[in-house]
């Protein structure tokens, strides 16, 4: 097998595989930084089954592609695939970032953990880890990420409340960290003294129930991020914002998790602006 052929003119190719993949902003967010950068690139979306996977991935090479970012549901999959998983990918248990060596290997890693610490620490430049325990809402694949960033990061406990409790045990033990369980009927009591409230469920995004957590009991001082950015502003980030707290909206963490894969692929560490912000959120 050859490495990806970048052909005379120097064309790089990257995208995005999923089932469905229409949905997928990536497009939109590469394509900006490839015209920002006047860089010689394409970035595609491709449709691919689950049970095409495997076939998909193993001919990007020959198709001269650089790389893929996967979106649901082959996170988890191209784990048993691909040639190389990085530190990160075997810790959350998923893949979003694939590079296709000159050799024509697969090296994949997950870089949800990077894009959601880097745009709270940005976005909420006050924030510090030690300030208390961490709520996560949720227990699905967005927060293995989180869990992960928030213990590399320092905070001192990881308290996750899901639905089903059994569900967020499990999460734990997967990911072998010293994390609190909660149950659901608990969510409000337990975000006393909490230094950081974060929600990786889909409630509250457009076209979903609302998020109903009664915010009385978090200290004022304590960060409030959701993953959702459609709304960017969801319910719960209005109710934070109206008490004062400072809020962190979902869009900066699928801005920034993109950072290492165009770098990896097309050679530059791009930037994220405003102006990438307003170009993403126009794309809808």
């Amino acid at each position: 097998m050859t490495g990806p052929d970048r052909g005379a003119r120097g064309l790089i190719k990257a995208g995005v595989m999923g089932w469905p993949v229409d949905h997928s902003r990536s497009p939109s967010l590469h394509g900006f930084w490839l015209k920002t950068y006047g860089i010689d690139g394409t970035y595609d979306r491709l449709p691919v089954r689950p049970e095409g996977l495997a076939a998909a991935l193993r001919s990007l090479a020959e198709q001269g592609y650089a790389g893929f970012n996967l979106t649901v549901p082959h996170k988890e999959a191209a784990m048993m695939i691909v040639d190389e998983l990085s530190p990160e990918a075997r810790r959350i248990g998923a893949v979003n970032t694939i590079f296709v060596t000159p050799e024509g290997r697969l090296k994949a890693t997950n870089t949800d953990a990077y894009g959601f610490i880097t745009n709270l620490k940005i976005s909420a430049p006050r924030f510090k880890p030690k300030l208390g325990p961490a709520i996560v809402l949720g227990a699905g694949g967005a927060a293995r990420a989180i869990c992960v960033a928030l213990e590399d990061a320092g905070v001192p406990e990881i308290c996750i409340i899901n639905r089903t409790k059994e569900r967020a045990e499990l999460l734990a033990r997967d990911l072998g960290i010293s994390a609190v369980v909660a149950p659901w009927t608990d969510r409000a009591l337990r975000l006393k003294d909490a230094g950081l409230l974060v929600n990786t469920t889909s409630l509250g995004m457009k076209g979903q129930a609302p998020l109903e957590i009664d915010l009385h009991h978090l200290p004022p001082e304590a960060t409030v991020t959701d993953i959702v950015y459609a709304p960017l502003e969801t319910p719960l980030l209005a109710a934070a914002r109206v008490r004062g707290n400072p809020v962190v909206d979902g869009l900066g963490m699928l801005l920034y998790q993109a950072q290492p894969g165009f770098e990896g692929w097309f050679g530059k560490r791009p930037e994220v602006t405003p102006a990438l912000r307003d170009h993403v959120l126009a794309a809808g």
